[in-house]
């Protein structure tokens, strides 16, 4: 289709999207941003575009977002190497405070701006706002890697119902008053069932689950949980793609309806997801 759209045409998509508007307008939506999406400009844009588009036809957005190759970019101007183990990032007291800058400073600040600029409402948070985000040490290896045991959602709430996009960055306290740092993926699953929302997008650098990992026209568009585990013993979901799927499950255990992997890398997609058909990866569901 040509990218000039007559006025017909417009009409016609937004008359076509009226089911989807209808089906979310209230709801509430939790969006794990990171990945490609994050580090290329054009997509970040997209991204903003597509959430404020949401906000005003009334979705409930919660932004929840990573930094991880700022976190690492800034470890290294600052002459630390960033070291991983099973992919969480060993986190010494030093790097904690690298973290907490760059993730609940830098990035949410920067995100909070750019949805402004798109003509949306927002306000930055992090776990440790409200005591959001509670957590305990994950593993003594790890350092300041912490493993949630609490989510505070009424500091969200109270947002939400003041009309701001909540925009979240993953760290947390203990009761000591130690800060950690949160996986991302496992701090949204979390956000959202505490929150009871109706969906929770992952967004990230892949198409969605393949049956063939190197083979983009593979992807699975729907699985349950029950087929999720054969697809775990059969090897096809494997590497990276098992903890993002273990996320997943743990948001409808929590009690989201269900769960979008979903490939970052195209434009618009949240709206593909949400507002038409086609759908943008792979819906993870209960049963």
């Amino acid at each position: 289709m040509d990218k000039e759209f007559t006025n017909a045409q417009r009409a016609e998509v937004l008359t076509a999207a009226l089911p989807y508007i209808r089906n979310y307008t209230g709801k509430l939506v939790v969006i794990k941003y990171g990945g490609n999406a994050m580090v290329n400009e054009q997509l970040k844009q997209q991204v903003m575009e597509d959430i404020v588009l949401l906000w005003l036809i009334g979705v409930k957005v919660v932004l929840i977002h990573g930094g991880g190759p700022e976190i690492s970019g800034m470890m290294k101007k600052v002459g630390k190497e960033p070291n991983f183990i099973n992919g969480l990032r060993v986190t010494d007291k030093e790097t904690i405070d690298i973290v907490q800058m760059v993730l609940a400073g830098k990035v949410n600040k920067d995100l909070v701006n750019l949805l402004q600029t798109k003509g949306g409402h927002a306000i930055g948070l992090s776990g440790l706002d409200g005591g959001i985000i509670e957590a305990v040490t994950k593993n003594p290896e790890l350092g300041f890697v912490g493993e949630i045991t609490k989510i505070r959602s009424k500091p969200i709430h109270d947002i939400l119902e003041k009309n701001y996009i909540p925009v979240i960055s993953t760290i947390a306290s203990d009761r000591q008053g130690n800060t950690y740092n949160i996986n991302g993926d496992t701090a949204a699953a979390y956000i959202a069932g505490a929150l009871g929302a109706e969906r929770l997008i992952m967004m990230t650098d892949i198409a969605g689950i393949l049956e063939d990992k190197d083979d983009p026209s593979t992807l699975i568009p729907h699985i349950t949980v029950s087929e999720a585990k054969k697809l775990y013993d059969s090897g096809v979901i494997s590497g990276g793609m098992i903890p993002k799927v273990d996320c997943c499950i743990e948001a409808l255990e929590q009690g989201v309806k269900n769960v979008t992997i979903m490939d970052g890398r195209i434009p618009h997609s949240i709206l593909m997801e949400l507002l038409t058909d086609e759908g943008a990866g792979t819906m993870v569901m209960k049963g």
